[in-house]
């Protein structure tokens, strides 16, 4: 018999608002995310200026309001200004970071046209890495200056007369890794982080910064880099970044399942260190943080980026997704919605191809993979207010993260119809769990309107060319609300989402 989850949905209990930069994705100079991916001259949905027409509908499709360009590791060893001007006078350039050849036919206004061409918000990065003050300072005039000065009238001597208003920046990327071009302790990086956002700001007054924060929680340094930067540059940054990938190691799906509540303490012990620093400083502003990459990838597989100094847009880490892995995203996905309080931007990394919901061949087909599926149903219904809810029920023991509870959960309420969003994935790999939750504090009574739920029988399946739609979301009747209490079966290994409007809609 299935074990029960238990929780109480009120409306009076929040957490925060969802910030619709939390369904933000990524766009790096890597692999085939853009050469091929969004890019690609030859193909027969090609626009004038060789964006796949059936990758843009993908996009559309996914719901993503926000993009991370161009790097990622790329970027500290990037010219921005090789990226500008006529394509046919730019110059081929060794990609340090991936080993590869960059041939710098999409730069910034082509993408940002692109970017905004989908209704896309850009969040730009800046080379702190190889570079620093001076090339951001220009990047950010070039972009956001309308006119009247060296780099706005170049911009406009490129053919784009308005500025692309570029808001969004990203002071560098995993600054504290060894492997990063222009590798630096936290501290240089810290100084140099609060110069460059100081001058930024200086060209543009209305742009938000993202500092750097560990590349991953098991750096060496986790805690005190992020302490010693935000003790350099709190002033002038508004996010502090944080990435994690996930993966089965060993045969361990039962962590794997649970890698949410690696997220989940990962954001709590950053949101400790950066409010010790507010109080230490006396500093009114709260530093919101940016998780901006976040996704499955099976980095034991990736051989390394060796012996490719000769290729352009090679096949770099373009995992299949199963089934179990977009149970994972769905999972990840419900954690950040639940720190929505304190994370305010969040980035599927990659967006095509690289370790992507999206996969395309060069010529030919596009299709979805499973991952696809949660994050664009999340993006689309998961707004609002998320709500505080207080879980009881079973719980799984995992290897790597103790005990977990075998129902993970988050609720969101759009306060304007009225309507919830519940998601939840059962964790447990054989036994179908029931989710009880009593809505208390909402008029009116409710009904469910759509239950759709990823699951398969065969917990290693995957979408491909030959299969693009072998997995799913399906619709199910295995939820109801009766006397103010909603029941729903949970099949195992599954993601669900729930929606409920009022009895009367």
């Amino acid at each position: 018999m299935p074990h029960t989850a238990r929780f109480t949905v009120d409306p009076d209990f929040r957490i925060g608002e969802v910030d619709p930069r939390l369904y933000g994705t990524f766009v790096e100079h890597m692999g085939r995310c853009v050469y091929t991916g969004i890019h690609d001259p030859d193909h027969p949905t090609a626009d004038a200026a060789g964006f796949r027409g059936d990758v843009a509908e993908l996009v559309r499709e996914l719901g993503t309001p926000l993009v991370r360009y161009p790097g990622g590791n790329f970027v500290s060893g990037y010219h921005w200004e090789d990226g500008v001007g006529p394509v046919a006078d730019r110059p081929r350039r060794l990609d340090l970071a991936w080993r590869s050849i960059e041939t710098n036919e999409v730069g910034t206004n082509e993408f940002l046209t692109w970017a905004r061409g989908l209704g896309l918000e850009p969040m730009m990065a800046v080379n702190l890495g190889t570079r620093g003050i001076d090339a951001a300072r220009a990047l950010v005039e070039y972009c956001n200056h309308p006119g009247g000065t060296a780099w706005s009238d170049l911009r406009i001597k490129h053919g784009v007369s308005e500025p692309h208003g570029v808001k969004l920046w990203c002071l560098g990327n995993e600054m504290d890794g060894p492997w990063q071009t222009g590798h630096k302790t936290a501290v240089e990086y810290g100084r140099l982080a609060a110069e460059a956002g100081k001058a930024m700001h200086q060209v543009d007054p209305g742009i938000e910064l993202v500092a750097c924060g560990s590349s991953n929680s098991g750096m060496p340094t986790f805690g005190t880099w992020e302490r010693e930067v935000l003790e350099q540059a709190y002033d002038e940054v508004d996010y502090l970044s944080l990435h994690a990938y996930y993966e089965e190691l060993d045969g361990d799906r039962a962590s794997f399942l649970a890698s949410g509540a690696h997220m989940d303490a990962y954001i709590r012990d950053v949101v400790a260190t950066a409010d010790h620093v507010r109080s230490v400083k006396r500093a009114r502003k709260r530093i919101r943080l940016s998780f901006d990459e976040w996704n499955v990838w099976y980095a034991q597989r990736f051989p390394g980026e060796r012996n490719l100094k000769t290729a352009q847009a090679p096949r770099l880490i373009e995992d299949t997704y199963s089934v179990t892995d977009a149970v994972v995203v769905g999972s990840l996905l419900i954690t950040l919605l639940r720190n929505a309080d304190r994370v305010a931007i969040a980035c599927l990394a990659q967006l095509v191809n690289v370790i992507a919901p999206i996969r395309t061949e060069p010529g030919g087909a596009g299709w979805r993979q499973t991952i696809f599926h949660p994050f664009a149903l999340t993006a689309r219904h998961a707004r609002g207010q998320v709500l505080r809810t207080q879980p009881a029920g079973p719980l799984l023991d995992t290897p790597r993260h103790g005990e977990v509870p075998a129902v993970d959960h988050v609720v969101t309420h759009d306060e304007e119809t009225g309507a919830l969003t519940v998601l939840a994935v059962n964790r447990d790999q054989e036994q179908a769990q029931l989710l009880e939750a009593t809505l208390r504090g909402l008029p009116g009574g409710y009904r469910v309107a759509e239950h759709l739920v990823l699951a398969d029988d065969d917990q290693d399946a995957v979408n491909t060319q030959a299969e693009p739609d072998r997995v799913l979301p399906r619709t199910t009747d295995a939820s109801a609300v009766a006397d103010n209490v909603l029941t729903v079966r949970l099949p195992p290994v599954s993601w669900n989402l729930i929606r409920l409007v009022r009895a009367s809609a």
